[in-house]
């Protein structure tokens, strides 16, 4: 049994969230620019097996696509074009940042920390979007 890796693709930054390899718990993994990102997960794949990518998949309140959607759109196909056999899939994102302030704030996280450390939010935004997706999974199995 392989990891499954969440991302919460950001148009600078981007946090990442992976499973231990029994896929019991969602950890978050790190935060890297965007730019990068593309060869942070080769490399990651490269020395971890990984089962499956879930991306978040960023809807407004209505549900029509955000903005993002049309810089995750290529990523995600190339990432699919590439990682053959990975399976990459979308999980719905909305209101995961907003959580993770609420968790980083109630976790006893300064105020100074939080504003140097940007990416905090998105590492734990990747956690949250990790975690729902095998909450759902399991309420899959389950029904």
């Amino acid at each position: 049994m392989g990891r499954i890796m969440a991302i919460d693709y950001g148009k600078k930054r981007t946090g990442i969230a992976v499973t231990d390899p029994l896929q019991l718990i969602a950890n978050g993994l790190t935060t890297v620019s965007t730019p990068t990102l593309f060869d942070f997960i080769m490399e990651y794949t490269s020395k971890e097996e990984v089962e499956r990518i879930v991306v978040g998949l960023p809807k407004q309140p209505n549900g029509d696509d955000s903005e993002n959607m049309k810089r995750i759109t290529p990523f995600v196909n190339r990432l699919r074009k590439i990682l053959t056999d990975i399976p990459v899939e979308f999980y719905d994102e909305r209101f995961t940042s907003v959580m993770a302030q609420r968790v980083i704030i109630e976790s006893g996280v300064k105020k100074k920390e939080r504003r140097e450390n940007k990416g905090l939010v998105d590492q734990v935004s990747a956690t949250i979007i990790l975690q729902d997706y095998m909450n759902s999974l399991e309420f899959r199995v389950e029904s």
